[in-house]
């Protein structure tokens, strides 16, 4: 972690200076030329401030909500009893020892580095082999936000006018798919350089059972204070993250929807919210013939929502209300958004502090490369599986 914030200095006006003023310049001046300086400014402010209003506080109370659950059923054992249930599965399907389980589940119910900390835990370390051991941040990104992704496209169910459960549910297959895919790529990379005989915790014994492995820390009190005190501080957790996710959301999603959206319906533009120059789409538009077959995509359109992913899955939710209600998209598409954004869940703005956090920054590229495979590939298998679950 120091390393990520340790600073540096460079010279005053350097090549960086003058390149980084060219981007800025090659990405808002065609913008500006197509909306006029004005209208591009009201729509930036107008947007994030009803991305603010209408999405954000929408996912906050949605993150308050599961975490307070998702701290309730770890508080009384059910995450104790999903882990012992995964582990059996583990090794056969990732390649990771049972333990490994543990951070499936607390990923899915929190966001990408909930696994960060159970890494730091030398006895959960010693379950782990050298190599398999930086393959965590693929597995744990993978399943990144799960929860919240799932009941988020789940309150879409009115909007849409269908149940979505069956799409949401070949959509976390889909994740699943994606995340071996990835974990196993990720250890092809990891076993060339370490073997796989050397232990990750070099001074503890390998895979001894002990006494203490069997329990789980509580809170002090009655049952009733426990539940009160879980609830109380998972809620305050998902606050946290639903605060933490804002930046994205503002950001990425603004920007992202001014390159999908075209002008007002009058063909005019007039500065209002969600308006844009629609570049997405005309570039999806020309890569149809290759989105259509693999993801199965109702409409270009459609193409921003993974995009987004790839660096916020929450700013990524902020986009398919919109979507569905234009009639942009379907249940197909849902099944591959939950797909993919809970398997890339803003991989590119947290795999490389993860690594550098388990101190494995020398295996980035191959982390990236991997997850960038694994998501693709949770797409394309939503895509079959829910074209395959209509015609049954």
């Amino acid at each position: 972690m120091n390393d990520v914030m340790r600073q540096e200095t460079k010279k005053e006006l350097d090549p960086e200076v003058f390149i980084f003023f060219v981007f800025i310049i090659g990405l808002f001046y065609p913008i500006c030329a197509v909306m006029g300086v004005s209208n591009m400014l009201n729509t930036l402010m107008n947007t994030a401030y009803s991305l603010l209003m209408n999405t954000v506080l929408y996912i906050l109370a949605i993150a308050v909500v599961t975490g307070a659950i998702s701290a309730l059923l770890s508080e009384f054992g059910i995450v104790a009893l999903l882990n012992k249930l995964l582990s059996p599965l583990m090794n056969p399907l990732f390649g990771l020892p049972g333990a490994a389980a543990l951070g499936v589940v607390t990923t899915y119910l929190s966001d990408n580095p909930a696994i960060l900390p159970l890494a730091k835990d030398k006895n959960f370390r010693r379950y782990f082999k050298k190599y398999q051991f930086p393959a965590l941040t693929n597995l744990g990104t993978a399943f990144g936000m799960g929860l919240i992704v799932s009941t988020f496209m789940l309150s879409l169910n009115q909007i849409a006018g269908e149940n979505l459960v069956p799409a949401i549910l070949v959509g976390n297959l889909g994740a699943v798919i994606g995340s071996i895919i990835s974990t196993r790529l990720m250890l092809r990379s990891t076993v060339k350089i370490y073997g796989k005989d050397e232990p990750c915790e070099i001074n503890m014994p390998q895979n001894v059972d002990r006494p203490e492995e069997n329990v789980r820390d509580v809170r002090s009190g009655s049952v009733g204070l426990r539940a009160i005190g879980a609830l109380l501080d998972g809620g305050k957790s998902g606050v946290d993250l639903g605060l933490g996710i804002i930046p994205g959301v503002l950001i990425v999603c603004t920007l992202v929807l001014m390159l999908t959206n075209g002008p007002a319906d009058s063909g005019i533009y007039t500065g209002a919210a969600y308006e844009g120059v629609a570049l997405l789409p005309w570039l999806a538009d020309k890569l149809n013939f290759i989105l259509k077959p693999l993801f199965g995509f109702t409409s270009p359109q459609a193409i921003a929502v993974p995009i987004t992913a790839l660096g916020a899955a929450g700013a990524s939710l902020g986009l398919v209300p919109p979507l569905l209600t234009g009639g942009f998209i379907g249940a197909n598409d849902i099944a591959v958004f939950t797909a993919m954004c809970m398997c890339w869940s803003g991989y590119l703005s947290t795999h490389v502090s993860m690594m550098q956090s388990l101190n494995c920054k020398n295996l980035i590229g191959s982390a990236l490369i991997s997850h960038t495979i694994g998501g693709l590939c949770a797409g394309i298998a939503a895509n079959l599986l829910f074209r395959l679950l209509q015609i049954m």
